[in-house]
């Protein structure tokens, strides 16, 4: 299903109804403030296996991401989050970052790993912060943007959804996506290090 959403005024209706479908254990489509990205509601571990396959990962340790509506929402999942690294959060987010934080004892329970970090992904794109917020929970997130090559169809949502929609049950189209994806900054060490530079400039 190929769902259109306005971009900066989403309508509640199809908000609720795409939250509906996360919470059923559906995958959906969607627009970040980078590239399009591929999700579902964390308390389905179906769905997480599903999409681990579709990504081709262990579904038992995968490099996926959490998105969160706001700031509020992470300590949930993380470990205490020290001054600095919060600090470095308000700066930045809601933005094109995935921040890599130590997890609490909730992401291997959800995995049924032994998960130590998260990635954590607020998106400046009212779309997805809308959903994550009627969910009630962050949804995990993977992007669709092939690293080695850039592809057509990672920018235009109905490309998107000749090309997944028999593996998602709604694609969201919220207008053309981006091409870049974004910048992961690892916060679990002595020291900050950015793994990817991606669309995200980081603020320190």
């Amino acid at each position: 299903m190929l769902l259109q959403i306005h971009p900066e005024n989403p309508g509640q209706r199809q908000i609720t109804s795409v939250v509906k479908t996360l919470s059923r254990g559906g995958i959906v489509i969607y627009p970040t403030d980078t590239v399009y990205g591929m999700g579902c509601d964390i308390k389905h571990g179906k769905a997480i296996e599903k999409i681990a396959r579709i990504k081709g990962v262990s579904p038992r340790n995968p490099s996926l991401s959490f998105i969160f509506s706001d700031i509020s929402q992470i300590s949930e999942y993380t470990r205490p989050i020290e001054n600095p690294i919060f600090k470095l959060l308000k700066r930045n987010l809601p933005g094109p970052f995935t921040f890599i934080l130590k997890a609490n004892n909730l992401a291997p329970k959800l995995f049924k790993g032994q998960k130590k970090t998260i990635g954590i992904r607020i998106p400046d794109c009212t779309i997805i912060r809308e959903i994550v917020r009627e969910l009630g929970r962050p949804v995990l997130s993977t992007s669709i943007h092939d690293e080695d090559e850039i592809l057509e169809y990672t920018t235009d949502p109905e490309l998107i959804h000749e090309k997944y929609q028999k593996l998602a049950d709604i694609v969201i189209n919220g207008g053309f996506g981006k091409n870049e994806a974004s910048t992961i900054v690892d916060c679990t060490g002595d020291e900050l290090e950015i793994l990817r530079q991606g669309l995200g400039m980081l603020e320190y």
